[in-house]
């Protein structure tokens, strides 16, 4: 991607002369809006964006996101629906929880219900080094709707080196948080410019230490994540209609209970960033990735061999093993009970094991029900 945002036809960033508005009528009232008018309606209708996360977060992102008419979605997401979410996840429904249909494709068929002149890639899979640069690289912009910090070091990673902006986000108990990482200088309509800010290294140039709170630690109200999902939307459409200018320069958090917010300064990088401003990229590296524990699920997943794995020919295999419960599939994943264990294995060999938080147990059970 260029480093900067151009309004001429060289530019990845059509003018308002090159595309059409598919539904004019559809989108009338956001044209009314002196923000976006016909001109920014039309560069959301050019748009690439990728969301990391479908969860409760990306889900309201991404329905506001199709909604306001960007025109190509890409959604990541390595996780499937389950009976808890549908109190805060606003794309899913019961059906979708009853069938543990992958958050990316459920997202995608609710999408598709209410705009369907929209493009949606869903894309069932764990944001990897393996796989970051085939998933992120079509996108002008990528926002984080994960659930970790590892994940969110990784994006960072990748949007510094390849200079393409991102926008953080948080949501937990009654607390959200977001933050806008402009990894270089991008020019908009008229020229005005939006230098550079802190990335996510320069803010927190180590992970979270201690006790983290997570969804089942500390629970989570819907009211957080939407706002989370609303502020992050807006800061991407400032930016996807041509006016980085105008984006937020701050980590702002806020907490909807108490109303208690504080703001912090993300204006200029952090002078030694090893990120930013030495460009080491060790998460890109995969240093020291782990397997990650799921949020609120008492779960692992393994993610370590990403192999094709065959689900029809897996079902009839596991069918001849007596003890095994629940056993079902479809073309996207596989479920099946053994005891305390819940295996949910997806088609490109990932598995999340659920009933422990044991990595070497984990391990023990993949190989044993689904080969090493």
């Amino acid at each position: 991607m260029s480093s900067e945002i151009k309004t001429a036809s060289s530019s990845p960033w059509p003018t308002a002369s090159e595309i059409s508005i598919p539904d004019h009528e559809r989108y009338s009232r956001q044209i009314l809006f002196p923000g976006i008018g016909a001109d920014g309606q039309q560069r959301l209708a050019a748009a690439h964006v990728a969301i990391v996360g479908c969860g409760a977060t990306g889900a309201a992102t991404a329905s506001l996101l199709a909604r306001a008419g960007v025109g190509t979605l890409t959604l990541i997401d390595r996780d499937f629906v389950e009976p808890s979410n549908l109190q805060r996840q606003i794309l899913f429904d019961e059906t979708d929880a009853r069938d543990a249909l992958p958050k990316a494709e459920a997202a995608r068929r609710k999408i598709a219900l209410f705009n369907s002149s929209i493009t949606v890639v869903p894309r069932v899979a764990d944001l990897v080094p393996a796989n970051i640069d085939d998933l992120l690289s079509p996108a002008h912009l990528i926002l984080d709707a994960t659930d970790n910090f590892e994940t969110r070091y990784l994006i960072n990673d990748f949007a510094v080196r390849q200079s393409i902006p991102w926008i953080y986000a948080a949501a937990i108990g009654a607390y959200a948080a977001t933050m806008n990482i402009l990894p270089t200088r991008l020019s908009g309509k008229g020229d005005e410019a939006a230098l550079q800010t802190a990335c996510l290294a320069c803010i927190f140039p180590k992970p979270p230490t201690g006790p983290v709170e997570t969804c089942d630690t500390s629970g989570i109200l819907s009211t957080a994540v939407n706002f989370a999902a609303s502020l992050q939307t807006t800061e991407a459409l400032k930016l996807l209609t041509g006016q980085p200018h105008l984006m937020r320069r701050t980590l702002l958090s806020f907490d909807l209970w108490s109303n208690e917010k504080s703001e912090i300064s993300t204006s200029t990088p952090r002078p030694g960033c090893t990120v930013c401003g030495d460009r080491v990229f060790s998460h890109l590296a995969g240093e020291g990735r782990p397997h990650i524990t799921l949020c609120g699920r008492n779960s692992v997943q393994i993610h370590e061999r990403h192999r094709p794995v065959d689900l029809p020919a897996m079902r009839t295999r596991l069918a001849l093993q007596t003890d095994l419960h629940d056993l079902r599939a479809n073309d996207l994943l596989l479920r099946f009970r053994r005891g305390d264990y819940t295996f949910t294995l997806f088609s490109d060999g990932r598995a999340v094991i659920q009933g422990t938080t044991d990595i070497t147990l984990a391990r023990s059970l993949y190989a044993r029900f689904i080969g090493s």
